[in-house]
């Protein structure tokens, strides 16, 4: 009698872990630092459009329906690209590999949690961001996933289309219609991620080799690499310092993406020299610094519009 009565507490730790584990494996479908990346640039973007504070609702709801937009191109990703992360280093821990998930749960996950992302925004904020939520998880699937990514080396620049719609989506949740602003934080997002995403390339290069996946530091040499790097890294920071007479930017804005621009521009020629004189390359320097520019010129965007200078 002792016994069974222990049998259920004893299992009920079992049933939490497995419940744990089972959420964080959904989770891990959804890429939530890629989710977290793509949130730091909507709600600045909110900011700018509104020149203050947005209704705090708004700026929830729109991200949650955004958060729910990316993670189901995540998890569409994660399905289609389960053959290949099989054979990759990088991602031997995503639960289609594990089988923590079944095919069959991502897929469905994937479908539900983009239905969600859809009718959540077109409830929540308006038509306009809703039918551009659906447009980013199209681009990303589609255009990126399915038909660029195993046949180009330009793949992530094309691809990379769809990273740029969240500032699209804030910005149609707070005017219900586009302008020229946000087109050019759009462009910011569109030339920063190949200097973004090729040093992570040039690191997982025998990854991506061993995948069949062109990834342009597995069709070029690291020195052509390291050369367009640079090139992107120039055109992000001279695209960032239009948006200050075209969205009338402050000091603060013009002070940090002048100063931040010129140090990302800094680490990207540090790279190419590292590269072409065959020393020690250290390119996820590159890839986190990316990380920290774009983080601190969305920073000043939100920032900007709430100071009287």
């Amino acid at each position: 009698m002792d016994t069974a009565e222990q049998t259920p507490t004893l299992n009920r730790p079992d049933r939490f872990q497995r419940a744990g584990n089972t959420f964080r494996a959904y989770l891990s479908l959804t890429k939530p630092r890629v989710v977290e990346l793509l949130l730091v640039v909507t709600a600045p973007t909110m900011i700018l459009a509104e020149r203050g504070i947005p209704s705090l609702w708004l700026v929830l709801a729109t991200l949650i329906g955004g958060a729910f937009s990316a993670g189901s191109a995540g998890a569409f990703n994660c399905y289609l690209d389960r053959d290949i992360d099989r054979l990759m280093n990088r991602t031997q821990g995503r639960p289609l590999v594990t089988g923590e998930l079944s095919d069959r749960q991502a897929l469905v996950f994937a479908w539900v949690l983009g239905a969600v992302s859809i009718a959540w925004l077109w409830i929540f904020t308006n038509w306009v961001a809703a039918l551009l939520s659906l447009g980013a998880i199209l681009l990303y699937v589609v255009f990126y996933t399915m038909i660029l990514k195993r046949r180009t080396a330009q793949n992530i620049v094309w691809g990379g289309v769809a990273g740029c719609m969240p500032v699209l989506i804030g910005w149609a949740a707070v005017t219900g219609d586009l302008s020229w602003p946000p087109f050019i934080l759009f462009l910011i997002i569109f030339l920063w991620t190949p200097p973004h995403y090729w040093p992570l390339s040039m690191k997982y290069r025998d990854d991506y080799q061993a995948a069949g996946v062109p990834m342009l530091a597995v069709v070029r040499g690291r020195a052509q690499v390291g050369l367009q790097v640079i090139l992107y890294a120039w055109a992000t920071v001279a695209c960032s310092l239009l948006l200050i007479p075209i969205a009338n930017m402050g000091i603060v804005y013009s002070v940090v993406a002048i100063a931040s621009g010129a140090w990302f521009i800094y680490e990207t020629h540090r790279l190419y020299n590292l590269t072409i004189r065959h020393e020690h390359v250290s390119p996820m320097r590159v890839f986190h610094g990316s990380i920290a520019y774009l983080t601190l010129v969305f920073v000043a965007v939100g920032v900007d519009p709430l100071l009287p200078f």
